[in-house]
């Protein structure tokens, strides 16, 4: 073999290596990388006829990524990442459904945030119940081949309901493996279909095997529109609704200062918990923020110390920042801090 011959194989060689290396870094894992997000300004995806939205006021999002083999590694060695596995994730659902249920998640909060807004303005909304999103179809439901994701269920035999738990508490009355009629709404169409009651496996009480998100539609003058985007989830909903107060109210709110926060927000102004409050801290440190707002409630069998508001303190404390972590139960309990 020649001098050449033998440069060439080992050449061949190094290649060969390289790439195999790269082929282990990429392999996909079970694994999705979460890290901070971006600190958003609320007033870019609001329009209103009121007045214009304080450009002060910052929604948070938390980064997702498939993890590949080499990124699942190194992720231990960066203090603000953390993983999570594909099924914990998407509690069991498809890729699509849970894009969808965030879609809708995010567009069940601005109805939330603007109604309660308007309401505390003096604007005399109405917040109009018209269904529930069908989110995903459950193996043994009998309406698997007969609703597509998206569809809008408006009536159950005939009957309408107010809100979500009213028609669970219906269905729940039903024995199982009755038949039942369902209305919904399909790409603009009214139509009907007959199945099963069914029982739900997550519950084991009677239902339609159908994975459920409220639908509603607010309305009020002057009109305010919220455009997140491909931005999903509902923990945007507290920063959403003082954005919306303070345009149709007039007052100045932020006085100046970068207003952060994070928190679901009801048709009551109740703040609710959220995900990856940790990496929405820092993601609102990075921009400078003054006041980072924090849910503080705590579900059944939850300890303080593992409420959104001590996470976020702890969160704080570690990345040594100096902007100030203020607890709040609801809409009023913001309000009132930033006009103190």
């Amino acid at each position: 073999m020649s001098e050449n011959q033998g440069k060439h194989r080992r050449w061949l060689g190094w290649l060969a290596a390289a790439i195999a290396l790269i082929i282990i870094a990429c392999w996909p894992t079970n694994y999705y990388i979460e890290s901070p997000g971006s600190a958003q300004k609320v007033s870019e995806l609001m329009t209103s006829q009121a007045n214009k939205p304080d450009s002060h006021f910052y929604m948070l999002t938390v980064a997702e990524r498939p993890a590949g083999l080499l990124d699942y590694g190194l992720s231990f060695l960066r203090s603000d990442e953390s993983r999570i596995s594909k099924q914990e994730l998407l509690a069991g659902q498809s890729t699509k459904s849970y894009e969808m249920l965030q879609h809708y998640y995010m567009t069940t909060s601005q109805n939330n945030a603007l109604y309660y807004a308007a309401k505390k303005a003096g604007r005399h909304p109405q917040l109009k119940y018209l269904g529930i999103y069908v989110l995903d179809l459950l193996p043994g439901s009998s309406f698997k081949h007969k609703l597509s994701v998206g569809d809008t269920i408006i009536k159950i035999n005939n009957q309408h309901f107010d809100s979500t738990p009213a028609m669970m508490k219906y269905l729940r009355q039903q024995k199982i493996g009755q038949k039942v009629q369902i209305t919904y709404w399909h790409h603009g169409k009214t139509k009907q279909a007959t199945g099963k009651i069914c029982k739900v496996k997550s519950t084991g009480k009677p239902g339609l095997g159908v994975e459920l998100v409220d639908r509603t539609q607010v309305k009020f003058t002057p009109k305010i529109k919220i455009n997140a985007g491909s931005i999903g989830g509902p923990s945007a909903g507290l920063m959403f609704s003082l954005t919306a107060y303070q345009s149709l109210t007039g007052k100045n709110l932020t006085k100046g200062r970068k207003v952060a926060g994070t928190g679901t927000i009801d048709a009551q102004g109740k703040v609710g918990i959220i995900g990856g409050v940790d990496k929405k801290v820092i993601a609102a440190d990075r921009t400078g923020a003054k006041i980072f707002f924090a849910p503080t409630q705590k579900l059944p069998g939850m300890k303080a110390k593992d409420t959104n508001y001590a996470e976020a303190k702890r969160t704080a404390q570690r990345i040594h920042s100096k902007m100030k972590i203020v607890p709040v139960a609801s809409f009023e309990d913001a309000v009132a801090y930033l006009e103190k």
